[in-house]
């Protein structure tokens, strides 16, 4: 199988999660896991990864536009306000929402972050569905009225920075988005707002903590997950275009995201924990489920496995989990070591066949996670995740057709807000200037 035709069935694989598990609303179930809750983010790469199966054929542009017109109109009705009983408050939306009463779930906090991942796939949705069409425009105007609304002074809460949520029970959260995290996109969205707009002092408060290192000779800015280098990208063309903290250093975030894709690999090649089959296409260290909690004693090692946790390199926390999609989503950043890892990964089984795997009874292309170190069952080679994610499989979509294509990069760059959003955080360079 040829290059291309590898990535295409991945590609197609991953895209298979969101019409498979979307619900009539259009929304979409955190994971395959029974009675999974809405998640926000997973609606926002929903409506993203249906832009890429028009594009690819795999529906219809009347298909999605019917999908994106029934969440824009059960966004813009739900219930707003303090109290317990909505769907979220000033704009934003809480983490999980019921999939019956699409309301808050269970005790969930109002989450900035996931908050912003719905609002970019509003607005990419906002630039591909222009045509002169009546649905088209209305599609335009909900997207365009979701996003003035979202009021992200409040969410500063007082400080320079932006707060990690807020809770109807005990107000804001304590943690801030500060140091180099995956909140890039959050203030770049929320520099563009053309309603409650941050000043640039709060971006480049958030830069105050950014941590220079070199690890295995590259200089790059610190970060251990891979999803933080990744997911920004998914939807910001940050290629050669640099803010004024990485201006200092001579480079722009994908180049820094390729480096840590490298220092990825080689910490795995180095394997300093030797766990089992770590290797040059054995990786992709990030936020994914895992074996734990527990602790056994693995080849006369005593050894802690965790459930979910944001893994990373060379720091850790680690304990053998590796998460396939993580891998194939930096391919924009290093095809040439992406592309060998995908067949490695094909090789060693890392699903039910070599073109797809069975994960909570659907097909979705690689398990979610797997860990070769864990102790198994005899008829078990290692342990694999037991469901996917819509966090998993969305940036997987948009980032193995930015790679192809450049779309989603391309209709960000043609949206004014988030033109505005990354000038008005110090950004310049390129496509930009």
């Amino acid at each position: 199988m040829s290059d291309d035709a590898l990535v295409d069935l991945l590609q197609r694989e991953a895209f298979s999660y969101f019409p498979e598990t979307m619900l009539e609303t259009g929304l979409v179930p955190d994971s395959t896991r029974p009675e999974s809750p809405v998640s926000i983010a997973g609606v926002g790469l929903g409506l993203c990864a249906a832009i890429v199966g028009v594009a690819r054929g795999l529906l219809t542009r009347g298909e999605a536009l019917q999908q994106a017109l029934a969440v824009l109109r059960l966004f813009n009705r739900s219930p707003q306000g303090p109290g317990l009983d909505t769907s979220g408050h000033r704009g934003f939306y809480y983490h999980y929402l019921d999939p019956a009463t699409h309301r808050r779930a269970g005790r969930c906090e109002l989450s900035s972050i996931d908050t912003v991942l719905l609002i970019a796939g509003f607005l990419t949705a906002r630039q591909f569905y222009d045509r002169d069409d009546e649905r088209e425009l209305e599609r335009r105007e909900l997207a365009d009225a979701l996003y003035r609304r979202v009021d992200w002074r409040w969410m500063l809460a007082g400080g320079p920075t932006l707060s990690h949520g807020w809770r109807p029970e005990r107000g804001f959260l304590n943690a801030r988005w500060a140091g180099y995290t995956e909140a890039l996109l959050l203030y770049v969205l929320a520099s563009g707002s053309p309603t409650f707009p941050i000043a640039r002092q709060c971006y480049e408060a958030s830069t105050d903590e950014y941590s220079w290192t070199r690890i295995y000779g590259h200089d790059l800015l610190y970060a251990g997950p891979l999803f933080i280098h990744q997911l920004p990208q998914c939807w910001l063309d940050l290629r050669g275009i640099s803010d004024p903290w990485l201006r200092e250093h001579g480079i722009d975030y994908f180049e820094n995201s390729r480096r840590a894709t490298l220092v990825q690999q080689t910490y795995a090649v180095r394997n300093p924990r030797e766990f089992v089959h770590y290797g040059s296409c054995h990786w992709g260290i990030t936020a994914s489920d895992g074996p734990g909690p527990s602790v056994h004693v693995v080849d006369g090692r005593r050894r802690r496995f965790w459930d979910y946790k944001a893994r990373g390199v060379p720091y850790g926390p680690d304990d053998g989990t590796v998460a396939p999609w993580a891998a194939v989503t930096s391919l924009p950043f290093a095809p040439e070591l992406v592309l060998p890892t995908i067949r490695k990964f094909i090789a060693d089984k890392i699903g039910a066949e070599a073109d797809s795997t069975r994960v909570g009874g659907r097909s979705h292309g690689f398990e979610a996670s797997v860990n070769f170190s864990f102790p198994c069952g005899e008829d078990e080679d290692c342990w694999r995740s037991p469901w996917n994610y819509a966090l998993n499989q969305g940036p997987l979509v948009l980032m193995t057709e930015n790679y192809r294509t450049g779309l989603i990069w391309r209709l960000l760059r043609s949206c004014d807000y988030v033109v505005r959003g990354l000038r008005g955080a110090g950004f310049r360079g390129a496509w930009l200037d």
